[in-house]
């Protein structure tokens, strides 16, 4: 029993890793356990009971193991290194792996446009060469304007569109450019004789018409009429679905001040000139000195370009057409396509009516 305990206990202090084996070879020799106040003799042999000196040894008696260290990762070892000590741990999944995965996952989202890239620079390069090859045509698409291939939906996607169209904050604008000639005249009576002088100088203009895309909630409350979405087939067998929107949008509005209007650089020079018969007499060149500073020519060419914006059918037809043609563009390419895109349809037909008598 003592022998048990004591196998027990020895097992435990096994586990100390700077503990030496010899320590508990002998540990159930009866020599230790009479006299435990002597010491071993140089001689190798082991304290009596009354101090003498057995002399008989343990044959083959274990020798003092060397010391063992605790190496940095937690093992341990014999010291200054050996088969005992891990070396530094690897890596599990290599870098170039890692990015050769990422480039893979890249390539296939994006598969459309690589592909429509790459048989275009194709095309060129064999056309180059002189070859007529026929190759396959892939139209370029980004991964969000397509539709992925059995994606079926049984959503409502009239409210989805109309707030993805209640979300636009900026008007569209429609720009047109036109030219005209405009007189600048001074002009001052000597006594009897009229004295003037005007000069017709050449000016471009540029004036936008704008569309409030979004006029309010009110706007597309279900009992004005103004936003219709008809879904003309759903998605199945692979194949996208169809829908058709029908808006009614307000008419463009015109330029509503003289700043909405901007001029061109003017001429230094006028393309003519008129004077009075006393000019450039002493009299009139004298009084008049005319002066036309070019801050009060852009002044004045920018009132009759707004003028002209305003009533003439010549200005105010293409800005109007214009800006019809942008905010259409605007609504279809930004706002509807890719939300029915997004639930497995395409846009088949989009109307855009317009509110109210055409301005001008």
């Amino acid at each position: 029993m003592i022998r048990l305990l004591l196998l027990l206990l020895g097992t435990l202090s096994a586990q100390r890793p700077r503990r030496s084996a010899a320590a508990w070879y002998d540990a159930d020799d009866w020599y230790h356990a009479d006299d435990r106040e002597g010491a071993a003799e140089p001689g190798g042999g082991y304290p009596g009971p009354r101090g003498s000196v057995a002399t008989d040894h343990w044959p083959g008696g274990p020798g003092v193991l060397p010391p063992w260290t605790e190496t940095p990762g937690g093992t341990v070892g014999p010291p200054g290194g050996g088969a005992g000590r891990r070396g530094p741990r690897r890596r599990r999944i290599p870098l170039g792996l890692k990015w050769a995965a990422a480039l893979i996952v890249i390539g296939l989202i994006f598969r459309r446009a690589i592909a429509s890239v790459v048989l275009m620079a194709l095309s060129a390069a064999l056309h180059l060469v002189g070859v007529n090859a026929h190759l396959p045509s892939v139209p370029f698409a980004w991964p969000w304007q397509t539709v992925a291939a059995g994606t079926t939906t049984n959503t409502d996607l009239g409210p989805w569109v109309l707030q993805k169209i209640q979300g636009i904050s900026k008007p569209a604008l429609g720009e047109a450019t036109f030219n005209f000639l405009f007189t600048h005249k001074v002009s001052k009576n000597i006594g009897p004789w009229p004295c003037w002088y005007a000069s017709t100088f050449y000016a471009v203009a540029h004036a936008s018409a704008t569309v409030d895309l979004n006029p309010g909630p009110a706007w597309w409350a279900s009992g004005q009429g103004h936003y219709q979405l008809q879904v003309l087939s759903r998605p199945a067998g692979g194949k996208p679905g169809h829908v058709a929107v029908t808006m009614v949008l307000p008419q463009p509005q015109l330029p509503q001040s003289v700043h909405d209007i901007a001029i061109d650089n003017l001429p230094s020079k006028p393309v003519q000139t008129q004077h009075s018969w006393t000019y450039p007499g002493f009299g009139c060149g004298v009084l008049l000195r005319p002066q036309f500073p070019e801050s009060v020519l852009y002044a004045q060419a920018q009132s009759i370009a707004f003028y002209k914006s305003q009533h003439a059918a010549q200005v105010t037809r293409p800005l109007v057409r214009t800006a019809e043609a942008v905010a259409t563009q605007t609504i279809r390419n930004n706002f509807i396509q890719p939300t029915v895109n997004a639930f497995g349809y395409t846009l088949d037909r989009l109307t855009v009516r317009w509110a109210g008598p055409p301005p001008g």
